[in-house]
């Protein structure tokens, strides 16, 4: 450490200042952290012990952090900072999340271009100096929060090395023959262009239309109808997609009817009679038939605005008697049950919409028309040729695009997906050896994990990593091995993965740029990049098993639960696909941040609460101090008020610490530490309370219940400290000769108790902590040059007693009805300060044995009188107290003689020595 560090650190060099000045300060202790290089030494430190490693989910490179980001950051900080001090060997590599579209959309926007106007490099060299710019920005932003980490060094998704392990993870699981290529509809988000993933799908309720329309049924197979006109009932929310419709399903076990409505027969589920009736207004007059749904497959009807077209019948078990009318309108290019439906029973899987929401040119009726657009036309159609029965509107939960927040589509386009199918078994499996924190966490993901399907993993973007597949020009085949990804790995290790732009094939693969079907060497390559959540969903390979302070698997993974569809579960899904188990041993998950009342951060609500303004405020180390006091596993409260109670708290162990350092400012613990059997009762009580502290304070950080911790501390300063052992012992501190075994018994007390609080504080108040500890380090030169560097303290359980702590509750039960008594007497102005005060106590015979658990020194001591009597009957005085919750009988008269002057005690020897008997004999012994 520098010799000048109290300058750095603008320590005044006798006492510890009242007033924090938090946001300057910490200014000057972020330098003093990077002057010693405290991460450094930190790994020095530990070097050798074993690994606890939180590997640090990346945050997105588009912006200054949030509320949110801070939260996060904060608590994935505090868990290392306490790891390092019980010896673990900790380090944490921050990293950034780089690629995907919200940073190529905005880059355009900023260029005021499209994607097709620029070269893909000087598009990606825009776009990577975009993310450059907020990585230096969010870097400097969690560094003011008191994050240590390896800042100097951060994994970036950008960066060849990182893509290159990203490709080779791709090899593995194309060699395993988890990865294809094929027509399925996915999420498609028309305004972005591109297919999603389900981890990037919001649901929002939104008004749809609800429509029930009448398709024409075969004659030839409903012969029982002799040539009546007859229809099924089909209703959707989404008619633009009734040009695609090829099939209707019906549940097989489910009964239909075939019920009249004049000339007219329609076939629909038996329970959703009445519910069709009030939303169409149609009146059945009678049920002519009755069928078992499975009796219709094969069967067939007509497209209602294509007459050329036949509509199959056919059997889904999905079919429900929710809704509609039990008859399930079916586009197999639009929908996962439609499409598996059409797969089934070999239907075309047909979509007509391209990928800006238009339907195709050839389509018939709604050609060249947006899906709105092209929606009006077919109710339009519908209602001219009266195949429109109901029309209606309903509120619905509807999948958007979590970036532009516009209603996706379901689209069947070519894309490329990990099958995460023939793995699944085996992540479901590696999710149930996993400690989920809380534990209703592994519910969650297991359900997430076994419903959802194929990982589409393919983007029709710029900015990412490209999908290294090749196209033979001659015969068609689709070329993806192993091998020849092993060698784009390698240019893209040595290039960075603009050299898929830049090179031909036949650089990029070298002796393996030709066909393995038809031997051409006319190649072309793939266009689409990989979706951004496998960028991140790998970073468990090209961090962890790439980085010598690291180890794979990581100790734990720390995320919103919104991660659960997320980073975890792909970071899951590519570590079974590669390795067979879980990326992490445990997973810790904390809840949404709202306001005051529980409500979403919304600009329009003006309730955002913006971490910048906190601090510059407050400091970092309230924003610090509100994550470890709430409780994560549930949504996270935050409002100015709930900021300026923890404001209260910090000063309340702020000025805790800063009374004990005032009073340790002569003490040296080499010199003048007594040994526990000298020191005075209640230091010991104080020491064995202490103890209880630090068993909640490890157990709450070992469980990761950091309210716990920072509620124990906040307790111990405000109850047995400041509201007693600190304000009794006042005399003795100020009164007592400086030397003495009483003053020094309490700072020897202090000075374990004020060093021990610091380094439980440390990972909650980080510049708080540090700045204790330097002014500690005034005191006692030896100590380490930072807090972060100490030993987790230990238990002592020489100083803990059972007994001690027992005996003191009864004196504290006792003081307890004093207090009231003397408060009772301030109230009737009998005396203003607690000195002008003697207390005349009358015990029952259940208590007598009280008065003999203390000298009379100490009974004054306790109730910080000056004179304490035990009576067998109360005097007459002006306050006689019968205490409620005691039932201690207590007379509040007023101390006889007058006020020494210099402990403010009542004595009669005052008026004629000038002094009370013990100060007169600590400044004679002091004189000598």
């Amino acid at each position: 450490m520098p010799d000048d560090y109290k300058e750095t650190l603008n320590l005044p060099k006798t006492s510890f200042p009242m007033k924090a000045n938090l946001a300057k300060k910490e200014l000057d202790i972020l330098k003093f952290w990077e002057d010693i290089d405290i991460y450094r030494k930190l790994i020095d430190k530990r070097k050798g012990a074993e690994h606890f490693i939180l590997h640090d989910g990346p945050p997105y490179a588009n912006g200054n952090i949030h509320i949110g980001t801070a939260f996060n950051k904060i608590l994935k900080d505090m868990i290392p900072k306490y790891k390092w001090m019980r010896g673990y060997f900790s380090p944490y590599v921050p990293g950034w999340d780089t690629h995907g579209l919200p940073i190529e959309l905005r880059t355009l926007k900023d260029e005021g271009v499209d994607k097709d106007s620029l070269h893909p490099t000087e598009l990606r060299a825009k776009c990577k100096a975009y993310a450059e710019r907020f990585i230096d920005i969010q870097r400097e932003e969690f560094k003011r929060l008191g994050v240590v980490g390896d800042w100097d060094d951060p994994y970036i998704t950008f960066k060849p090395e990182y893509e290159a392990i990203e490709l080779e993870a791709f090899a593995e699981m194309v060699d395993r023959g988890y990865v294809y290529r094929g027509q399925k509809p996915i999420y498609w988000c028309t305004d972005c262009e591109t297919a999603l993933a389900a981890a990037e799908i919001e649901y929002e309720d939104i008004y749809s239309p609800s429509i029930y329309v009448a398709y024409p049924l075969n004659k030839d197979d409903f012969a029982f109808l002799n040539g009546r006109e007859a229809y099924a009932i089909i209703w959707t929310t989404t008619p633009w997609t009734l040009p695609a419709s090829l099939a209707i399903a019906v549940h097989p076990d489910f009964e239909y009817v075939f019920a009249s409505c004049g000339d007219k027969i329609y076939l629909l589920a038996k329970g959703l009679m009445d519910k069709v009736q009030r939303d169409t207004g149609i009146t059945f007059d009678s049920v002519l038939y009755e069928i078992k749904g499975k009796e219709l497959e094969g069967r067939k009807a007509v497209h209602p605005f294509y007459d050329d077209r036949e509509i199959l019948f056919v059997l889904g078990e999905y079919v429900s008697l929710d809704d509609g009318s039990g008859c399930v309108h079916t586009a197999p290019g639009h929908g996962v049950e439609d499409f598996e439906t059409g797969v089934k029973y070999s239907l075309e899987i047909y979509n007509p919409v391209d990928d800006k929401g238009y339907f195709l040119p050839e389509t018939p009726i709604v050609g060249g028309l947006s899906l709105d657009d092209g929606s009006r036309k077919v109710l339009e159609i519908l209602k001219k040729s009266g195949r429109l029965l109901g029309e209606g509107k309903i509120m619905h939960s509807y999948p958007h695009c979590w970036r532009c927040k516009k209603p996706v589509i379901f689209r069947a386009t070519n894309q490329w997906f990990i099958a995460v199918s023939q793995f699944k078994e085996d992540s479901l499996r590696a999710i149930s050896s996993v400690q989920w924190i809380p534990s209703w966490g592994q519910e969650r993901i297991a359900n997430m994990v076994r419903d959802r399907s194929d990982w589409c993993i393919s983007r029709q973007r710029i900015w990412g990593v490209p999908i290294p597949a090749f196209y033979c020009n001659d015969c068609g085949e689709l070329i993806l091995t192993s091998d020849r990804i092993r060698k784009v790995s390698a240019k893209v290790r040595e290039y960075g993965s603009d050299c898929w732009w830049q090179m031909k094939p036949e650089e990029l693969l070298d002796e393996l740029a030709f066909c393995p079907k038809c031997h051409s060497k006319s190649l072309r390559k793939e266009t689409d990049i990989f979706d951004v959540w496998f960028d991140s969903g790998t970073s468990h390979l090209a961090v962890l098993t790439t980085r010598p302070e690291l180890k794979w698997p990581a100790t734990m993974y720390l995320e919103g639960s919104d991660q659960h569809r997320g980073w975890f579960q792909t970071s899951l899904l590519t570590s079974v696909a590669t390795k067979g188990r879980a990326p992490f041993e445990m997973v810790l998950t904390h809840g949404f941040i709202v306001d005051g009342e529980g409500r979403k951060m919304s600009k329009s609500l003006g309730n955002v609460v913006q971490p910048q303004e906190v601090i510059e405020k407050y400091g970092a180390d309230i924003l610090r101090l509100w994550v470890a006091s709430t409780d994560y596993r549930n949504d996270i409260r935050i409002s100015e008020t709930i900021l300026k109670n923890l404001v209260e708290s910090y000063r309340r162990i702020r000025n805790t610490m800063r009374y004990m350092l005032g009073n340790l400012s002569d003490f040296d613990p080499h010199k003048d530490s007594l040994p526990p059997d000298e020191m005075e009762e209640m230091d010991l009580w104080i020491l064995s309370k202490l103890q209880g502290v630090i068993s909640k304070v490890t157990k709450g950080f070992e469980n990761f219940e950091f309210h716990v911790p920072t509620f124990t501390i906040h307790q111990f300063c405000v109850n047995e400290l400041s509201a007693f052992y600190l304000d009794v012992n006042k005399d003795r501190l100020y009164v007592e000769a400086a030397n003495s075994k009483l003053r020094r018994s309490c700072q020897t007390a202090m000075w374990v108790i004020a060093k021990t609080l610091t380094q439980m504080l440390s990972p909650i108040l980080s510049f708080t902590a540090e700045e204790v500890w330097q002014y500690l380090r005034q005191i006692d030169a030896t100590l380490p040059e930072s807090v972060f560097l100490t030993d987790w303290p230990d238990l002592d359980s020489k100083l803990y007693h059972e007994a001690l702590e027992a005996k003191w509750e009864k004196i504290l039960w006792l003081r307890g009805a004093v207090s009231r008594a003397l408060e009772a007497a301030r109230s009737q102005d009998l005396i203003g300060q607690s000195l002008e005060a003697c207390v005349n106590i009358k015990l029952d015979s259940q208590t007598q044995d009280l008065k003999d658990l203390l000298s009379p020194y100490w009974w004054k001591e306790v109730f910080i009188v000056s004179d304490v009597k035990w009576v067998e009957e109360l005097p007459e005085a002006p306050v006689v107290h019968t205490d409620e919750d005691t039932g201690v009988k207590v007379a509040i008269t007023m101390a006889e003689g007058e006020k020494c002057p210099r402990c403010w005690m009542y004595a009669p020897e005052v008026a004629h020595k000038g002094l009370c008997g013990r100060c007169a004999s600590v400044l004679a012994m002091q004189s000598r």
